[in-house]
């Protein structure tokens, strides 16, 4: 018990440097299974998970550099009718997406800018799942 205790109290701290939801639950569950068993990986998904949507994909440390990044950059804005939302689906054409650095540690989605606000999109939906401000 003061193993599943130990792991329940670590895990935010690990689970911070996960890139996300997904990131977050992934790296929780491993953590806390590690430390105590079945029980501490669904403990420690559920943290990782909530720590991870708090931080976003891009660390809130990373955002205000990251938006800098974009904007000195001078890309074109997108003109969306639709709401521009985490879940709006982008259309595959006539959006431009561009790679994320990698010093930013996204791996998994690209960008682009859409009613003058950046956004990460994941590439194979076009889904929105972050916006950049």
């Amino acid at each position: 018990m003061s193993s599943l205790l130990a792991a329940v109290l670590l895990l935010p701290a690990a689970a911070a440097s996960a890139q996300g939801v997904p990131g977050g639950i992934e790296r929780g569950s491993r953590e806390g299974e590690r430390a105590a068993g079945p029980v501490g990986g669904i403990v420690g998904g559920a943290i990782g998970g909530v720590v991870g949507g708090v931080n976003g994909i891009l660390g809130i440390d990373q955002r205000p550099r990251f938006h800098s990044y974009v904007v000195e950059r001078h890309h074109p804005s997108y003109a969306y009718d639709g709401d521009v939302r985490v879940g709006s689906d982008l259309p595959g054409d006539g959006v431009t997406y561009y790679d994320v650095p990698q010093e930013y540690g996204v791996r998994d989605y690209r960008y682009t800018i859409v009613n003058g606000r950046t956004v990460l999109v994941d590439p194979r939906t076009h889904r929105i799942v972050e916006i950049v401000e």
